[in-house]
């Protein structure tokens, strides 16, 4: 199942996703800054990886708790990228990830 993870509820943005058996990672400082470039980010994380928006079927973001503004921001482009690209759009909290990996976080949906 090709997936997207987005969690930019912490001090760092991360973006993750399992796209045709394989798992990609990238991890970003969070600041002001990238959290307004945060589609930016992920769009070179898709370029970096061959990772078509199109053949994604779901994607996951961090509800929190968290940074506030690193939520806003991570939720306001899953929202985009789930309308224009037509995927099922899924929230998980941030305490149900203790003790897993982002590998996992397909099973809290």
């Amino acid at each position: 199942m090709n997936f997207l993870v987005i969690d930019g509820a912490q001090d760092k943005i991360n973006f993750f996703s399992i796209f045709n058996n394989n798992s990609y990672h990238k991890t970003i400082k969070a600041n002001k800054n990238n959290n307004e470039k945060l589609s930016m980010e992920l769009f070179k994380f898709f370029d970096e990886n061959s990772i078509k928006q199109s053949e994604l079927k779901n994607i996951i973001v961090n509800q929190g708790p968290g940074k506030f503004s690193g939520i806003r921001s991570s939720i306001a482009v899953a929202k985009a990228l789930s309308l224009t690209n037509k995927l099922y759009l899924y929230g998980f909290n941030s305490n149900d990830l203790k003790g897993t990996n982002y590998e996992h976080v397909i099973n809290l949906c």
